[in-house]
């Protein structure tokens, strides 16, 4: 079974800082390098969003509440993606899920985390 593996979520006051990374591993494993990625999150009675995307190539791209203080990059050496969080307010307050093989024509992914919450609070 493909498994993608999120990590560094927690409770961060308003204006810090967060890294969620994203592995998958085992035999299974998705290999990041031959998939555009992609970080979604999903907010208490919101519909889930899109937050970032990277190709394989490295072209980024991010929904426009978090241009300029987010980050996705990518280790292919690592097989791992990660998003860095600055500056992070309230609103972002969600589960983030890290998603594989995203398709720019039709906004789907293939293959999904489980999610690791984010809590911005004072």
């Amino acid at each position: 079974q493909v498994q993608l593996v999120e990590s560094g979520g927690g409770l961060v006051q308003p204006g810090r800082s967060l890294r969620l990374s994203c592995a998958s591993s085992g035999s299974t494993r998705i290999i990041f390098s031959d998939n555009v990625m992609g970080w979604y999150r999903q907010a208490p009675g919101k519909e889930r969003e899109l937050v970032a995307t990277i190709s394989i190539t490295s072209i980024t791209n991010y929904v426009d509440s978090v241009k300029g203080r987010f980050t996705i990059s990518r280790d292919n050496a690592e097989n791992t993606v990660y998003l860095q969080m600055n500056s992070l307010k309230p609103e972002d307050t969600a589960v983030y899920y890290c998603a594989a093989g995203y398709n720019y024509y039709s906004k789907k992914s293939d293959y999904w985390g489980q999610g690791t919450q984010v809590t911005v609070s004072s």
